[in-house]
């Protein structure tokens, strides 16, 4: 019988094309995986659940992988095997379970890791899109999107980092981005060797290649991908005579300041990177801002040696210096000089949108975005139980308790003996309406118990409460929003990740697994939902 490496373990998101698994994706295919007996087919089902429909590459490790389908939950995976299994797989089964106990909308899911001795698998979440290496492969990329990259992975990193653990495997072939625009980071493997300040190194050359198209880091060969070595290489960086790196602003004519410094800085060992969760958000600082064209001439920030500059919050918490550059001085006291004429100047002007001196007007300094609209609780208008497999249609009742915002008490399912909630229904659903479209920053699902599967989808129908039209409505409701969480491990499922510029006004819950409870059967309460928003 097959054996699972941990529980099942299901976690997050959704998602390439032939790009699926960090080394895999890109690897030489020449490297043959090693078999002790015949090899997986189309067709074949693994573990009574993961049917394998296409061979898509074999990575530098002999590791095969495959793209399957989940034929319980009815999706798309990724499916990698490893020939023989046994204390040989010990590595890659331990990295996936660590890796599938961290959710995050940057992190690729992992949903199981089995070991059948002969072979072992993981099973993770495929993602439609491409490695960055091959979106590097023609042109690199301008600043705000390499600093939207580079954000969307230091974030993954503070997330991974925040358990103790270690990803140990971040170069451009693990960082996906997928077609929908979502960067996430695959393929977590650690050796021993590896370190949090190695996975910080790392981001600084993610942001070096998406820059200039080379990889700075000769000293780390990339798994699967070492410089030189099959259709996977990366060309090195530029160096001198000494072997030092040319800046990207050297290879490549437009790379701001403050982009060029950073990245050198994280690059350079003899200064000290700062934490991933305090990098993570300096780049969310900078994607923001990235638009804004004082950033080009300005730089924040550099880290630096220099012991008599004052530190920056950033210095402050990663243990480094800040040196703030002369044109930057220069534009900040430039803002401070153009507010305080326009404060002195118009004090009692008659039509305050007259600004003598042509400074901005808006209530924001000037040289700063607009401020985003405030996010606060959104009011649900409307909620009802969506179950379109069912003809008693017995278990609607309670719906308007879970927008109440009263936790202990909710609406709930019927009691399903021996876990046949499953045979019976393709799922259950909660469904909202906002009442108009809204920007969503997040949604909150409180839950009764622990080890239930949902994922929240958006549609733009609104059929009558009835058993066909319940089926409409799932029908039509495919856009899948947010992350998904299978056999979550909490009570409180919280989806966010959502597109800034979509709005939405219709959402669906649907539960595709119970939990089981106190009386040897299986069922959910779904106690509170709340959603946030603008």
């Amino acid at each position: 019988m097959p054996s699972s490496a941990g529980p099942s373990i299901d976690t997050i998101t959704e998602g390439g094309r032939v790009t699926q698994v960090g080394e895999g994706q890109d690897a030489d295919e020449s490297a043959p995986p090693v078999m002790t007996f015949g090899g997986p087919t189309a067709g074949e089902i693994l573990a009574e659940r993961y049917e394998l429909v296409e061979h898509i590459n074999n990575d530098s490790a002999g590791r095969l992988v495959w793209r399957g389908v989940d034929v319980v939950l009815r999706r798309p995976v990724a499916v990698v095997l490893r020939y023989p299994g046994g204390d040989s797989a010990t590595e890659m089964l331990q990295a996936a379970v660590a890796a599938s106990r961290v959710i995050h909308p940057n992190l690729v899911g992992v949903y199981d890791a089995i070991d059948e001795d002969e072979r072992a698998y993981v099973v993770r979440e495929w993602v439609d899109g491409q490695s960055l290496r091959e979106l590097v492969t023609e042109d690199p990329l301008d600043a705000a999107r390499a600093t939207s990259i580079g954000s969307a992975v230091a974030s993954a990193l503070a997330a991974v980092h925040a358990t103790g653990m270690v990803h140990g495997n971040v170069h451009p072939g693990t960082v996906m981005i997928s077609d929908d625009g979502r960067v996430v980071l695959a393929d977590a493997r650690t050796d021993g060797d590896d370190s949090q300040e190695s996975d910080i190194r790392a981001v600084g050359g993610i942001l070096y290649f998406a820059l200039t198209g080379y990889w700075p880091h000769a000293e780390v060969p990339l798994r699967g991908a070492t410089a030189g070595h099959g259709r996977a290489a990366i060309p090195d960086a530029l160096r001198d005579a000494s072997g030092a790196i040319a800046a990207p602003r050297q290879v490549r004519a437009g790379v701001p300041a403050y982009l060029d410094d950073l990245t050198m800085d994280l690059l350079d060992a003899e200064i000290a990177p700062p934490s991933s969760d305090v990098l993570a958000a300096e780049l969310a600082r900078l994607d923001v801002a990235a638009e804004e064209p004082f950033l080009d001439n300005t730089g924040p920030l550099r880290f630096a040696a220099e012991a008599e500059e004052e530190p920056s919050p950033l210095a402050a918490a990663g243990g480094r210096k800040v040196a703030i550059g002369i044109a930057g001085l220069l534009a900040v006291a430039l803002v401070g000089l153009l507010i305080g004429i326009s404060a002195l100047g118009g004090g009692d002007d008659e039509n305050p949108q007259t600004n003598p001196v042509g400074a901005p007007t808006s209530s924001a300094p000037a040289g700063e975005a607009t401020p985003p609209a405030n996010v606060g609780p959104l009011r649900v208008q409307s909620v009802r139980i969506i179950d379109p497999d069912s003809r008693k249609r017995d278990e609607l009742d309670g719906a308007n308790k879970i927008i109440d915002g009263k936790a202990d008490e909710g609406w709930r399912t019927d009691r399903y003996p021996n876990n046949k909630f499953g045979s019976l229904k393709a799922g259950m659903g909660v469904w909202l309406d906002l009442g108009a479209p809204h920007t969503v920053k997040s949604v909150q699902v409180t839950l009764s118990g622990t080890g239930a599967t949902a994922a929240l989808f958006t549609g733009s129908v609104n059929p009558p409460s009835t058993s066909s039209g319940d089926k409409q409505l799932v029908q039509d409701y495919k856009t899948r929003i947010g992350q998904p969480f299978e056999e979550h491990d909490g009570t409180t499922m919280a989806f966010d990740g959502f597109n800034a510029d979509q709005k939405y006004r219709y959402l669906l819950v649907w539960v595709t697994e119970l939990p089981a409870d106190d009386d040897s059967g299986f069922r959910l309460g779904v106690q509170e939902i709340s959603v946030q928003g603008s």
